[in-house]
């Protein structure tokens, strides 16, 4: 789905933008152009990104030695 209309960004390219280290809303703008124009988009591309950064940073469970 588009996200930001005026630079053609899409939800999946936030979703890898955040797993490739983005971490703020200006970030992800300066890696994309997502809200650099009229920025409607900021509100959802702001929790887009905070939904894949808090799935980026859960731990990953330990296996148990066999």
């Amino acid at each position: 789905m588009y996200v930001c209309i005026c630079n053609g960004v899409t939800d999946n390219q936030i979703r890898e933008a955040a797993i490739a280290g983005c971490d703020s809303v200006a970030e992800l703008t300066m890696r994309t152009g997502c809200g650099s124009n009229c920025g409607s988009c900021l509100d959802m591309a702001a929790g887009l990104l905070e939904q894949a950064r808090a799935f980026r940073d859960l731990p990953l469970p330990m296996l148990q030695a066999a």
